[in-house]
């Protein structure tokens, strides 16, 4: 059995057909594997400092830059040790800013509570968890805790997750339910450490999240998630003991799961129609939470239509080839000066080591302003006309855009943008023609979300995620709604019957079935 060493001292061992990625993660060290350990993405990148230098996989000269081969550096997904190993593991990221307020509606609570008894409102997100602990008896708010949500150790996306499911069978839906329920087990015992409460006060846990993640918590089968015609195991809320999904400090405890609508439209959904007041908004009114799918409901007299799409990381900062996420270091805006200087603002004025989805998006903007990137997406050509065209340098014989010496935009990354807008713009588009509107007739959009929020409504419109015929100010930003209809719901039985009712009343358009729809995908993807 292998032994590994890491340049920080930490060591561990690595069992006979095991990939360095595997025991790595089983050490509990996290590593990026955005597309779940299938050699696709680059990110799992280690550099071997011992003296046994294994020989570079297809995966690695795929995935991998020639000088990152040169200086020893090997996809860990794809490795798989039989001797002793030293390697150095890439820096963690810090400084993550998680979204845990949103909008709050006005509601009366009517929960009938004897006592002196607590509650926690959770928000699972593919990427980030929050817990907040509420006094049942007045909804006071006692302190909130959020972290990166330990699934993405099996893949940052749900259909690598559910991949990861398909692939280690029961084991591998254990391996996620305890990892997701051990994290918010974990952040309740330091709310109620943190505010001298018993384990056995804590009463109720309502809990919104979308529809793969609310399977993977309850240790239901998400394979049906994955393959056609898409159907989820429930809909319906559910209510089970805590106990019976594994938390053994809160015995006491109910979870309460929100309703959701179909496989890719979930309860975080449902919960941002219900606070946002979907059903009776006036005009035409597209709610949007921006991530690696874009789901949306658009309010249309009455009536209430609701698609999503598979954005894809981009615009969390993933499968670029500088990316990051929002983190200390990550690059969140970029300005191209006059002169052809580059102007970046870096989360934590640190200096840049990467850039995460609103940094991507904004350079883009900029990029396609001074003509550096074509309408069709094409990096430009050699044009020595165009002043800015000093920017541009080859790398591994490719063109490449330098925003600094170390951060570069690549004709991938700026496909990884096309194709996120290309979704998301295709989807709002097919649900304005389901309601036989016109793009210039939307009167507002309110966007959700960790993600959403760090997108600036310009770059939205001018990058062509959203309509051009838009305004900015028409852009509203509503925060993490998700967790606040966690929250209600916690508060509140006819709020819990009214989602139910709610998500019952969402037509969801599958965008794939739709006649026209490759080419309308196609023609979204292009750049104005």
């Amino acid at each position: 059995m292998p032994e590994i060493f890491t340049t920080t001292g930490q060591h561990f061992s690595c069992s006979e057909g095991q990939s360095l990625l595997d025991a790595v993660l089983i050490a509990n060290i996290f590593i990026e594997s955005p597309c779940g350990g299938n050699g696709k993405c680059g990110k799992c990148k280690v550099k071997i400092t011992g003296n046994t230098i294994p020989e570079a996989s297809d995966e690695d000269k795929a995935c991998l830059s020639a000088s990152d081969l040169a200086d020893n550096f090997r996809l860990a997904c794809t490795l798989y040790p039989d001797k002793e190993m030293t390697i150095q593991l890439p820096v963690q990221e810090k400084g993550h800013a998680i979204l845990s307020e949103g909008y709050m509606p006005d509601f009366t609570p009517d929960i009938k509570i004897n006592g002196e008894s607590f509650g926690l409102a959770v928000d699972i997100g593919t990427t980030t968890v929050v817990v907040s602990l509420i006094d049942l008896q007045n909804g006071s708010e006692l302190g909130t805790e959020a972290v990166i949500n330990p699934q993405r150790n099996q893949g940052l996306d749900v259909l690598s997750r559910i991949s990861y499911v398909q692939e280690h069978g029961q084991e591998g839906l254990r391996t996620l339910q305890s990892s997701i329920v051990s994290a918010i087990e974990n952040m309740a015992l330091k709310l109620c450490g943190e505010n001298n409460i018993a384990h056995d006060t804590l009463l109720g846990i309502s809990v919104s999240a979308n529809t793969t993640m609310l399977h993977l918590l309850l240790g239901e089968d998400p394979l049906s998630l994955g393959v056609k015609p898409f159907k989820p195991v429930f809909t319906d809320g559910k209510c089970v003991k805590a106990s019976e999904l594994g938390m053994k400090h809160f015995a006491n405890a109910h979870v309460m799961t929100l309703p959701l609508v179909s496989a890719y439209i979930g309860a975080d959904i449902v919960a941002g129609a219900y606070i946002c007041d979907m059903k009776n908004q006036k005009g035409n009114v597209l709610f949007i939470d921006i991530g690696t799918n874009g789901e949306m409901i658009l309010a249309s007299d009455g009536k209430l239509f609701a698609c999503s799409c598979a954005a894809g990381p981009a615009l969390e900062g993933m499968n670029i080839s500088c990316g990051m996420r929002a983190a200390n270091g990550a690059v969140e805006s970029v300005h191209v000066e006059e002169d052809g200087s580059v102007r970046l603002q870096v989360i934590g004025n640190t200096q840049p080591k990467g850039i995460c989805g609103s940094g991507i998006l904004s350079a883009v903007r900029e990029l396609l302003r001074v003509s550096l990137i074509a309408p069709n997406g094409r990096l430009a050509g050699k044009n020595f006309d165009n002043p800015y065209y000093s920017l541009c340098q080859e790398r591994d014989g490719k063109t490449v855009i330098h925003l600094s010496p170390e951060i570069y935009i690549t004709q991938g990354d700026i496909r990884q943008v096309q194709l996120a807008k290309g979704a998301i713009l295709s989807g709002v588009t097919a649900m304005l023609d389901r309601a036989d509107l016109k793009t210039d007739e939307l009167d507002k959009v309110l966007v959700a979300g960790q993600f959403g929020a760090h997108l600036p409504a310009e770059d939205l419109i001018k990058c062509g995620l959203l309509p051009e015929t838009l305004s900015p100010d028409r852009v509203k930003y509503v925060g993490n709604t998700s967790k606040t209809g966690a929250y209600i719901a916690l508060l509140s039985m006819k709020a819990r019957n009214d989602m139910e009712i709610l998500a019952r009343e969402i037509n969801y358009i599958e965008l794939a079935e739709l006649n026209g729809y490759d080419r309308l995908l196609a023609k979204c993807m292009k750049f104005t």
